[in-house]
């Protein structure tokens, strides 16, 4: 039972910020692009002010 609930909480977890600006960086198509995004994320994309 305490398995079935885990596996449910588990489908509702949202990623983290880490996890969610290394998947954009992850789709970066040149390095180019990844430097793009790297400055993106460190002037704050992902993250609240």
């Amino acid at each position: 039972m305490f398995e079935q609930v885990k596996t449910v909480f588990r489908s509702f977890r949202f990623p983290t910020v880490a996890e969610r600006e290394l998947a954009y960086l992850n789709e970066a198509v040149s390095r180019y692009d990844l430097e793009m995004r790297e400055r993106a994320i460190d002037a704050g994309l992902f993250r609240r002010r």
